[in-house]
């Protein structure tokens, strides 16, 4: 380590320590200035505790000293709640429980914590306190989801979502979308996770708040480190890191630091992993947040791991080990029990290395499990929760229609008392608007009967898939892990199968995104939201999210299409097209191969091709391969397999956008896919 290496990490240990007693006295000042407010209230000569301004400042107290000292929440809580229910004063006695909720939740006792954020929740629902309402359903969601209960979560966001939107409160819109993403990250479903924090960047710019988007962006950063994303991590986690010093916000600023910890050390630069992880430990001796200091210990014991310093890496291992055992926490014991095994591994403590790895592989099997159970049922959810939506609305336009023969029946009766003569009239108008009913209700009944026939080949399909193309990959994964755990392969054979493994979890990959995306439309699901994109761009993205598949078949990837290539359509949807087209090139055609990407502008639209230098195919294959019931799978060149969902799916997305999509192709020369999409809408002004 040079001399001014060192002079420049001294210096940034004394001014961190300076910002270090700031944001403490900047947090201090803040519970002060409530406390003060107190005691002013009590010194009053007619202060009484059942005055609402006390309760509420109670509550507000509460809150602010939850990760520093939790005792007193507790106890400032059950006050908040005694003297709000001795006054009937049910928006402090609501609080009062979301405070309970947030001490027996930290604690790891999911079970309590649930059962007072329900009762905050009916209060708030029976008071009509919408925000309240929007409050509780959030945190009590967020512990379904801290106790795996992964339906009840999603269920409950989605609601929150619904109330948001009709009460326009943006506040509550970006914190149920990423409490979303947070969901969708710790099934590792990346790139999901990535679509709902764009949602929430987009709202966080309306609501001008540099602290929600700072929050947003500190778990962006952490989402990009696990995604192997270094700079956008280090760039997302420095702007966020700003804006909490800036602002005095301990808890935040400590996650921050752990996250910059993160990225140095999945960089392999341990000396300023370490030197960040310290700093977040700093701040954690203020707090008592011992489910984020789990994460914190267990990269601090990593960084030492990678230090060879095996003793330290071991106290701060076995730290964090103890405490995810204390409050349950799977995940922090499974990344706990794998350091450690290293770290056993390394002193040749082989006895006790075994103990850690057989907990690590048990927690591990419990957490797949897991993550299979909550992928489907987030999406059995999504269902019920969108059928249940479609019921309402019919049920309500039954209402309405019941309501309107009230009011014929009314104008009936009055034309009755007029003259026989506008009696018959009446008599034949009501004739026909019940002609006209009986075909509205029996072209219901078959809209209905095709919907369900609809519904239920989906659904024969969604589970042949799973079975067939799903089952397979994910069998012989198993099968391998249980050979190799049973010593009936060594450790090299193993690794031999390792690139195998990659392809086969890229494909359950790509074959599940398709799945879901294809069951939705399916779902009625999809609605296509046009708007003014750059088609360079999202061919860019996806090259390079296929760049590997290309490089180990030794492709040519070739893009044509220029900057100015605006079209008026789908973002998410022409890029699950450009995706599944790009693909398939990749899948038939052979080593060495060319695959070329061009727009051509024509009068009304682009022409937009994808040709490649593959097999081809017949004719009788190009004639079926469109057809929305069409499953049929092919090998590629290198035996890779699809779902037989991809091109039906493209020419669904291409339709939606109002374009065609056809192929030409000869065998043993290549194929060449072509679909049109409308010109951008969008007017550029000229300056003279």
């Amino acid at each position: 380590m040079t001399s001014s290496y060192k002079i420049k990490k001294y210096l940034l240990l004394f001014a961190m320590a300076l910002l270090f007693l700031q944001i403490s006295n900047g947090q201090q000042i803040k519970i002060d200035s409530i406390g003060t407010q107190i005691n002013q209230l009590r010194s009053e000569i007619n202060f009484t505790p059942n005055d609402t301004t006390y309760i509420n400042l109670l509550n507000a107290l509460g809150n602010e000293i939850r990760f520093y000292k939790a005792d007193s929440l507790l106890h400032l809580s059950k006050q908040a709640f005694k003297y709000s229910n001795s006054t009937s004063y049910k928006l402090g006695e609501a609080n009062a429980l979301m405070g309970l909720g947030d001490y027996y939740s930290d604690k790891g006792d999911h079970s309590t914590a649930i059962s007072n954020y329900k009762k905050a929740l009916d209060l708030s629902l029976k008071g009509n306190y919408t925000q309240l309402v929007l409050t509780a359903r959030n945190k009590l969601s967020g512990e379904y989801n801290l106790k795996g209960d992964y339906a009840k979560a999603l269920s409950g966001h989605l609601e929150n979502i619904e109330l948001a939107e009709q009460t326009n409160s943006l506040l509550m819109l970006s914190i149920t979308n990423e409490n979303i993403a947070n969901l969708y990250t710790s099934q590792k479903d990346y790139k999901q996770a990535l679509e709902f924090y764009k949602k929430v960047k987009k709202i966080n710019e309306k609501l001008r708040s540099d602290i929600f988007s700072a929050e947003t962006m500190s778990n962006m950063a952490s989402l990009y480190a696990d995604m192997g994303e270094l700079e956008y991590a280090m760039f997302n986690v420095n702007s966020s890191i700003s804006v909490f010093e800036k602002n005095k916000i301990l808890d935040w600023l400590a996650y921050a630091y752990g996250t910059k910890g993160k990225i140095y050390l999945k960089k392999q630069k341990l000396d300023w992993a370490l030197y960040w992880y310290k700093q977040s430990e700093m701040l954690h001796t203020k707090l008592q947040d011992e489910r984020g200091e789990i994460e914190l210990l267990n990269g601090m014991a990593e960084t030492y791991l990678g230090l060879e310093k095996y003793n330290k890496s071991q106290e701060y291992a076995l730290k964090a080990f103890h405490i995810s055992k204390k409050i349950n926490f799977i995940e922090g014991i499974q990344k706990c029990a794998k350091t450690l095994y290293k770290i056993d591994k390394n002193k040749e403590n082989f006895a006790s290395a075994l103990k850690y790895h057989e907990i690590y592989q048990k927690m591990t099997d419990t957490l797949s499990r897991n993550e299979n159970k909550k992928s489907l049922t987030m999406l059995k959810t999504k269902l019920a929760h969108d059928k249940q939506k479609r019921e309402l609305i019919q049920e309500n336009e039954k209402a309405l229609a019941q309501q309107r023969n009230y009011v014929y029946t009314a104008l009936g009766i009055l034309i009755v008392f007029l003259t026989i003569t506008l009696m018959v009239k009446r008599n034949e108008r009501i004739q026909r608007n019940l002609n006209t009913e009986l075909k509205t209700k029996t072209q219901d009944l078959e809209n209905n009967e095709k919907e369900l026939t609809e519904n239920n080949l989906t659904k024969d399909k969604l589970f042949s898939i799973i079975g067939h193309d799903l089952r397979g990959p994910i069998g012989a994964f198993q099968g391998l892990l249980k050979l190799f755990k049973d010593n009936e392969i060594d450790q090299n054979e193993f690794l031999n199968f390792i690139p195998k493994l990659r392809m086969d979890i890229d494909h359950i990959s790509f074959t599940l995104n398709n799945l879901l995306t294809w069951g939705q439309t399916q779902m009625n699901g999809a609605v296509t939201k046009q708007e003014s994109i750059a088609l360079e761009n999202l061919v860019l993205e996806n090259i390079n999210l296929l760049s590997e598949i290309a490089e180990n078949k030794n492709i040519k990837l070739v893009n044509k299409i220029s900057a100015n290539t605006l079209t008026w359509s789908d973002r998410n949807q022409i890029d699950i097209v450009i995706r599944n087209l790009i693909s398939n090139a990749l899948k038939f055609t052979p080593k060495h191969g060319i695959v070329t990407i061009e727009a051509v502008e024509k009068n009304e639209h682009w022409l937009i091709s994808v040709r490649d230098t593959g097999v081809g195919m017949n004719k009788a294959t190009i004639a079926s391969i469109f057809e929305k019931n069409s499953n049929i799978t092919t090998y590629g060149t290198n035996n890779e397999k699809g779902t037989g969902l991809g091109l039906s799916l493209c020419k669904e997305m291409v339709e939606n956008n109002k374009g065609t999509i056809w192929v030409t192709s000869d065998l043993r020369i290549g194929s060449c896919f072509y679909f049109t999409l409308q010109k951008s809408k969008k007017i550029y002004s000229q300056t003279a």
